[in-house]
């Protein structure tokens, strides 16, 4: 496969249905491109349409229940491509929806691969230029690089937001003009699925609404899941935590000499304690994806850069089955790949994307207008202690 060009860039304002219309207006093609194909996943797994529309028509409500703005802006979206609500909540809830539906044909393989992704944090305090870098490795199906956008959202009522999604999503790894950034891993646990929570990404795109850091943190925290994930909420001003969610607790890991990275199963000793790992037996790698991540970076703490990320995020130890993956065969026998590798840097407005990157990384910068000061500027604005 020929690496892809660059995501396109969907700009969207105005109220929450205004920006759905824009939003499917302008990622039509691929919108409907990522309908088909999850749609087509589901129903080769066995799933009749009946069974689909009970599962999709409970997001909904759940959705609906948490905010309601968020169900006005994919009506916009499914107006705009001529589909039905439930085609565009099927993308915002796909991760929950192809899980369960692989529970409801227990006689059959797991056919569903895991999102299964490398995440990093620098603080400035081990950056050469003073900024908190905030990146991503997103593996996941290889066909998805030709639905991934980048959403920039103009907003009236709050922060904008610039996030990398497939077409049609709300939200996935983004930041907004507040300085503040998210990005999220799959985990699996023995609590996962037994009631119904809110989808990963309206969680996603609630954080990025937040003009503050404790409300996007709340946000994190307090939402009630259908499923284990891991997210990564960070700011510019380098405060940065990782959330290893269960879907009715959360735990919480700090960055160690300035540098955090995670992939697809749980550090968290308090979290091993109580509840059971399952992620990795379908993800392996994990186990040491995040080790070899820090062993690249670290001998660069205080000097750490973007590009010194980018190559460790770009590490090919043990490929195909390594941090930056190259299309494979997963063990579900799906095509998968490391799709896309994320670089953020919140406080100089910047977002970087590279599609396929194992292919040969071409990044793609995109921008926004940022509302927060430059660390160097807050920290000198602070009044004196008493």
């Amino acid at each position: 496969m020929i690496a892809p060009l660059p995501c396109p860039l969907i700009e969207v304002s105005g109220t929450p249905f205004e920006r759905g219309q824009q939003y499917g207006e302008q990622a039509a093609e691929r919108i409907l491109k990522g309908i088909g194909h999850y749609k087509d996943q589901l129903q080769s797994s066995g799933l009749k349409d009946d069974d689909l529309a009970t599962i999709i028509d409970r997001f909904a409500g759940a959705i609906a229940d948490y905010g309601s703005q968020y169900i006005e802006e994919m009506q916009g979206i499914a107006r705009a491509v001529n589909k039905d609500l439930s085609a565009v909540l099927l993308l915002n809830a796909r991760t929950e929806i192809l899980k369960l539906a692989r529970r409801r044909e227990r006689g059959q393989q797991d056919f569903i691969q895991s999102d299964g992704c490398t995440g990093v944090f620098v603080m400035p305090s081990a950056s050469r230029d003073n900024v908190f870098i905030h990146a991503q490795n997103w593996d996941w199906k290889t066909e998805c690089a030709e639905t991934a956008i980048v959403l920039k959202i103009k907003r009236d009522d709050g922060p904008d937001i610039i996030t990398f999604t497939e077409a049609g999503g709300l939200a996935r790894t983004g930041f907004n003009s507040a300085g503040i950034s998210i990005s999220g891993n799959y985990l699996e646990t023995d609590r996962d699925y037994r009631e119904l929570g809110v989808p990963l990404a309206i969680i996603r795109r609630k954080v990025l609404e937040q003009p503050h850091l404790a409300m996007s943190m709340q946000a994190v925290y307090g939402t009630r899941k259908s499923a284990s994930n891991n997210m990564m909420v960070g700011h510019a001003h380098g405060i940065a935590i990782d959330f290893e969610c269960a879907p009715d607790e959360t735990f919480l890991i700090h960055p160690t000499n300035g540098v955090l990275v995670h992939a697809n199963h749980f550090q968290s000793q308090v979290a091993l304690s109580k509840l059971l790992d399952k992620g990795v037996v379908n993800m392996p790698d994990s186990l040491y994806r995040d080790l070899r991540v820090r062993q690249l970076i670290e001998p660069h703490i205080g000097e750490v850069t973007v590009d010194a990320v980018k190559n460790a995020l770009s590490d090919t130890f043990e490929t195909p089955w390594s941090v930056c993956r190259p299309p494979r065969r997963s063990l579900s026998n799906n095509q998968s790949a490391t799709v896309a590798m994320i670089v953020m840097v919140p406080g100089e407005g910047r977002l970087e994307v590279a599609l396929l990157p194992a292919l040969g990384a071409h990044f793609w910068s995109y921008d926004l207008d940022m509302q927060v000061k430059p660390i160097d500027q807050a920290v000198a604005a602070q009044p004196d202690a008493a």
